[in-house]
């Protein structure tokens, strides 16, 4: 999960050096202070596929299917990216995306970018239930901390106040990954797309689940630097947690994000007092 915004943090996960990203605070794990959190690491991998299609001049093309795998820690330290276009025909460009700290791959990433055309006439099945961010007024006031989030009590940015069982949502101002680079909210998209562990997995006894992987699929880009994610389902037995979470913006549905987790009970994020873990 990503670390809580402070007002003295520099607002963004990394600074680029030549070849070589730096982690900054921001980036900090709430596991383990010498971690990144999955928030930054997800991000950078975004960034470094949307340079990839940059440098192939299809940056009209839409990041359609973006999946992450976190198979080692992530520690705070110079970071590279190493990229690779595996195919690139005239509707689709799939680029494969690593993460290199020392000699060693922490994570990786597969991101499908699709050609945009024309929807094609005719109705299709979709859910009806749709997600509603917080008004405006509201977001504006909560925003410059942690995000503001809903559950069975009512938008607010205080974690204590949802660690409850009912259904999730969080709504995030979006942070540029590389500090004074313009970021993408692709980027940062891809970025959040990590919480659905929390918005997913968090009851009421804290968020006894770590992720392993993401897989965020995006009908379009978002509109702005205001994404959020609700809780769509969640499965769990024996200690293995599925879930998936819709990704929305003001402008309505954006698309899913679902996350697979292993239980963590001796290390479970207690916001409330009431985990066992702690």
């Amino acid at each position: 999960m990503a670390a809580l915004v402070r007002d003295d943090m520099i607002p963004a996960y990394f600074r680029r050096t030549d070849e070589v990203f730096e982690p900054l605070d921001l980036s900090r794990s709430e596991w383990n202070v010498d971690h990144l959190h999955g928030v930054a690491v997800s991000g950078l991998l975004a960034c470094g596929a949307e340079e990839a299609i940059g440098r192939l001049g299809r940056a009209e093309f839409v990041p359609s299917r973006f999946h992450v795998d976190l198979f080692r820690p992530s520690r705070m330290s110079p970071t590279r990216l190493r990229t690779e276009v595996v195919r690139s025909s005239t509707r689709l460009t799939l680029i494969d995306v690593s993460l290199i700290q020392g000699q060693q791959q922490t994570a990786r990433a597969s991101c499908l970018f699709l050609r945009p055309s024309q929807s094609p006439p005719g109705a299709i099945w979709g859910l009806e239930d749709r997600p509603v961010p917080p008004s405006r007024d509201l977001a504006k006031e909560l925003m410059g901390g942690p995000p503001c989030m809903a559950s069975s009590e009512p938008w607010s940015n205080r974690f204590e106040d949802h660690q409850n069982e009912g259904r999730h949502q969080m709504w995030h101002q979006l942070v540029p990954i590389v500090l004074d680079e313009p970021g993408t909210t692709f980027q940062a998209t891809a970025g959040i797309a990590d919480t659905a562990n929390m918005v997913c997995n968090w009851g009421s006894g804290g968020v006894p689940y770590i992720n392993s992987d993401l897989s965020l699929m995006l009908a379009r880009r978002p509109g702005s630097m205001e994404v959020g994610l609700r809780a769509l389902d969640h499965v769990q037995r024996d200690g293995v947690s599925v879930a998936t979470a819709e990704v929305f913006d003001r402008e309505g549905p954006l698309g899913t994000v679902s996350v697979t987790a292993v239980a963590n009970p001796m290390d479970t994020l207690d916001f409330g007092g009431k985990a066992k873990g702690n």
